[in-house]
């Protein structure tokens, strides 16, 4: 790789230069194609535009979840009672759902961010073409886009985990970690979604992602338990990246770990390296062809 190398002053004949004089700059370092270690700058310049405009949007987020367990949970769930929970103990109807609806919470927060912010920024206000004509690399844009997702996932889990406590859903300490468990949920949408996003040209395309959400939401065993599909509908339903974010904050929720606990979170795991790869990759071959 080429060293680029800068000098305070321009050298003389009775000056000879030594290697004090040379200041290496971020782009000598190794993989500095990909990551110039300034997601900061990303971040930074992500915070203040959402201080100036889109605070009314973040904050709206967070009632979706909270109206659909005040109306499912307690509307419905007189109606329902208790049913089965983790573990196989009694737990009511409110307590089943307000963990599913935390890992939708999660999904939605870092899908928009990552889908429909990143589409905004790639496609109209060529905000990553600028980004990266500078020292920035993909990485550095990737890791700061996803980071403001993930932020924002936080701010919903931490927020809809008290509204839990409020209304007496919460019965064991163990249910505080549901909060950095939708982070982890938060991570894995929020990390394919930017890649995803970047084969997308037009609005209507940008719909898909939409029709692929929902059925997600209505059918991951969110409202009701995954043993009333068929066999075949339940294999399905169980490779789908939302079920496993439902069961890993349903078995936080009341306490109960099991060897899916693992499995869940290696689930994320992989859909994080996954979905990190995917999206530097095509930062790249888009913006530093």
């Amino acid at each position: 790789m080429t060293e680029k190398l800068t000098h305070s002053a321009a050298p003389s004949s009775a000056d000879p230069l030594t290697d004090a004089d040379y200041r290496i700059t971020p782009q000598t370092r190794r993989f500095s194609a990909l990551y110039s270690r300034n997601a900061k700058a990303v971040i930074a310049r992500g915070l203040r535009a959402t201080k100036s405009s889109n605070w009314l949007i973040m904050v709206s987020g967070f009632f979706e979840p909270v109206l659909y367990l005040i109306s499912m949970g307690v509307g419905l769930g007189a109606l329902v009672g208790t049913v089965v929970g983790p573990g196989g103990e009694e737990i009511s109807y409110a307590a089943y759902i307000a963990p599913a609806l935390l890992a939708v919470s999660a999904m939605n927060g870092a899908v928009y961010d990552s889908t429909w912010n990143v589409f905004f920024k790639m496609n109209f206000a060529k905000l990553y073409q600028g980004m990266l004509y500078t020292s920035l690399g993909p990485l550095d844009v990737a890791i700061g886009e996803i980071f403001l997702a993930l932020l924002r996932g936080a701010m919903y889990a931490t927020g809809f985990t008290a509204v839990m406590g409020i209304m007496g859903l919460i019965t064991t300490p163990w249910a505080l970690l549901m909060v950095p468990a939708s982070v982890l949920i938060a991570f894995g949408f929020a990390s394919f979604g930017m890649g995803i996003t970047s084969y997308m040209k037009t609005f209507q395309q940008m719909d898909w992602i939409n029709f692929v959400m929902l059925p997600m939401f209505l059918f991951s065993a969110t409202f009701y338990p995954l043993s009333v599909y068929p066999q075949g509908i339940q294999w399905f339903i169980q490779a789908l990246p939302l079920w496993h974010g439902v069961e890993l904050l349903r078995q936080i929720s009341v306490g109960t770990f099991t060897a899916a606990t693992s499995i869940h979170i290696l689930y994320y795991l992989v859909m994080i390296l996954v979905g990190m790869v995917l999206t530097t990759s095509r930062l790249r071959k888009l913006f530093l062809k």
